[in-house]
């Protein structure tokens, strides 16, 4: 059952419940990712990270988010 002003989105496999008005700039923010450091996938599409200010979520996108791990 969806809450008032609230939608449910699917991020790295889990659901979890979001304000209706959230980007994809603010959910990272809110989970405390390091923007310059991931990959960000949504519904299946690569995202420009230079436009995710821009992007709003809607009800059950998919989002998923790769960090990148050095090594040598």
């Amino acid at each position: 059952m969806r809450k008032k002003n609230k939608i449910k989105i699917k991020v790295n496999g889990r659901l979890i419940n979001i304000k209706i008005s959230t980007t994809l700039k603010d959910l990272l923010l809110t989970k405390k990712i390091p923007i310059n450091k991931v990959a960000i996938e949504l519904n299946n599409k690569i995202v420009n990270k230079s436009k995710i200010n821009n992007i709003y979520l809607n009800e059950k996108d998919k989002v998923e988010i790769v960090h990148f791990i050095g090594g040598g």
